[in-house]
């Protein structure tokens, strides 16, 4: 086990002008769950390969423990990486696939036996040592391809997208499994995922890229509780949160005909609109005319709760998102799945101010 550390690890591909990682400085504490999330092309398994030796270091340095490994190839930095695809020899058995890296580093047949029988035991894979990878599920595979890594006892696991080729239903199983057995073996673990629900549920940290640069690192819910700035906003949570476009008062922001009280040292500097954020549970919903009118255009009834969906009657509010989710981009609130409204009523929203969000509109960034 040892720390990781990318020390102002930067990457430019031949011919681009833009870094595809930009900068990045982030510290993983030995035996810690790192997870690196964002949307396609954030640069998050750029970041990955880099510290696997696959990419070239174009600034700054990578260290795993105390060892300098920048300019180290990847067979010597003791790392072991999980891939999207699996990636295991189909002429081979289970117990092959999960021994031959140990194979050919020329351990003796007896430890790596022993090796593969005892990750077999913690994956639940004793029974198919025999089999072929055809023979197997996806599921199976993909425990197959963990034992590959957990063999060689490497200081480091490095996984990118490991779930990606599931079904919903075994995503969620597996996503479970992967972190009870990271937190048994104690293992430094970097993991990239463009799924935010996984990152949120996985990970003891998480760090959010965007465009090759990092966002946020913090835990799952410091992230979901205080994001940094609109961005981080807009892409953690499930449904999204709400970011409306509102006018500064004098004792605050006008949320629809409802004044939000927000100390004026708060908004230093913000001018004369806020982006006001309100995840979809922290939305009170009123008929008596306080608040940001709502015209509800889908009900989502989820047996003991719902999700409302709706369109400011006011043109002129604009619902902000993160790239193109803002485009048609609705307004959410959670409602008692017992009382919903009905389509094309009107309602009136305001945020619980207990768990308000204020971001400066010009710059994106968080204030107060």
């Amino acid at each position: 086990m040892a720390t990781v550390k990318f020390d102002n690890s930067t990457r430019i591909y031949p011919g681009n002008d833009t870094p595809s990682v930009d900068k990045l400085n982030i510290d993983i504490a030995d035996g810690e769950f790192l997870v690196l999330v964002g949307p396609s092309g954030s640069g998050k398994s750029t970041a990955l390969r880099m510290l696997a030796g696959l990419e070239e270091v174009n600034g700054g340095k990578i260290w795993i423990g105390d060892r300098d490994v920048t300019d180290l190839s990847p067979k010597d930095r003791d790392v072991a990486m999980v891939f999207q695809n699996y990636a295991l020899y189909p002429h081979m058995t289970v117990a092959d696939n999960m021994g031959f890296a140990l194979k050919i580093a020329g351990v003796d047949k007896g430890e790596i036996r022993k090796r593969v029988e005892d990750a077999a035991k913690i994956l639940d894979l004793t029974a198919y040592l025999q089999r072929k990878p055809k023979a197997l599920s996806g599921g199976q595979r993909q425990r197959v391809a963990m034992g590959r890594a957990i063999v060689r006892s490497p200081q480091v696991f490095l996984m990118d997208e490991p779930l990606s080729n599931l079904d919903a239903k075994l995503r969620v199983q597996t996503r479970t499994q992967i972190a009870s057995l990271q937190r048994r073996l104690g293992v430094t673990t970097v993991y990239v995922t463009h799924d935010q629900v996984e990152a949120m549920t996985m990970g003891d940290r998480i760090a959010l890229l965007n465009f090759g640069v990092l966002q946020q690192i913090a835990t799952p819910r410091e992230m979901y509780d205080r994001p940094a700035n609109l961005f981080v906003a807009g892409f953690i949570g499930s449904p999204a949160m709400n970011l409306v476009a509102v006018p500064v008062t004098a004792s605050g922001v006008k949320f629809g005909n409802h004044v939000l009280e927000i100390p004026r040292s708060e908004l230093a500097g913000a001018g004369s609109q806020v982006i006001v954020g309100v995840r979809p549970e922290d939305v009170e919903v009123t008929s008596n005319n306080d608040g940001l009118e709502i015209i509800v255009d889908v009900v989502e009834e989820l047996g003991a709760d719902a999700y409302v969906y709706g369109t400011p009657s006011d043109p002129s509010i604009t619902l902000e998102g993160a790239g193109d989710d803002a485009l048609g981009k609705p307004f959410i609130a959670r409602v008692d799945g017992r009382r919903v409204p009905a389509k094309g009523e009107k309602i009136y929203v305001y945020p619980n101010p207990d768990h308000i969000h204020v971001f400066n509109k010009e710059t994106g960034e968080r204030l107060g």
